[in-house]
């Protein structure tokens, strides 16, 4: 059965997730993490992606991304891992694939899960138990985004410019979000959205991607069959 395309909007963020092969590492060294970085820098300039948020893992990676037409960031994912995959065989004289199948993406209502996208991304190392607060770990954009550190990765969003106009304020206000932990519902349904390549939104967006692409976009709940009566044939 062909896999169904992705949901893919110009213009919309999408939270992006790419793993390790069966959970191993994907980065071994400090060079990795750089040259991985390197790599998507120059993808997501050649494909016209704004980065908004990273952060590279050991044995994973989470992006937050926003294409600007279609197909865009599929382009982007395939040049990296291509490069990357390739740079790592050589550096380490192995062969074959790195990554767990192809990437996972969803789409992200900007106006109301944007900023926890955000967070959920920069706080992974934190929840992974590799610092005590996410400006000790050196392979994501959280001290761009919130100290001010240049990247020349990181494009903001607009809900993060809105913030606030001042720049060590709109900084400030960054921070403040992080001082309390993240639900476990925005938790589960980041983690549900984009495991199952849905569309992270309100009621409303949900039913504007739908109206516009003719799919079914929520994520369908814990344990519940595949097919059902309200999911249109092309979603069973």
């Amino acid at each position: 059965m062909p896999r169904l395309p992705r949901f893919d909007i110009a213009g919309v963020p999408q939270h992006v997730l790419q793993r390790g092969r069966g959970g191993d590492a994907c980065f071994f060294s400090p060079d990795d993490y750089q040259y991985y970085l390197t790599q998507l820098l120059h993808a997501s300039q050649r494909w016209q992606c704004a980065v908004h948020a990273y952060v590279l893992m050991p044995n994973h990676v989470h992006l937050l991304v926003t294409p600007s037409r279609l197909g865009a960031l599929a382009g982007m994912m395939q040049s990296i891992g291509r490069n990357y995959v390739n740079y790592v065989n050589m550096t380490y004289r192995r062969a074959g694939t790195l990554w767990e199948g192809r990437y996972k993406s969803c789409l992200v209502d900007a106006e109301h899960y944007l900023l926890v996208c955000y967070r959920y991304i920069e706080l992974n190392p934190v929840r992974a138990g590799l610092g005590g607060e996410p400006s000790a770990y050196p392979w994501s954009s959280y001290r761009c985004n919130a100290l001010g550190d240049i990247d020349s990765l990181i494009e903001p969003h607009a809900q993060y410019l809105a913030l606030d106009w001042d720049e060590e304020e709109r900084l400030q206000a960054y921070r403040q979000l992080f001082a309390n932990d993240i639900s476990r519902e925005n938790l589960e349904e980041i983690r549900t959205y984009v495991q199952q390549q849905r569309v992270l939104g309100s009621p409303a967006f949900q039913m504007q991607v739908e109206a516009r692409l003719g799919r079914y976009a929520k994520a369908r709940p814990p344990h519940r069959p595949r097919r059902g009566p309200d999911m249109p044939a092309s979603e069973r």
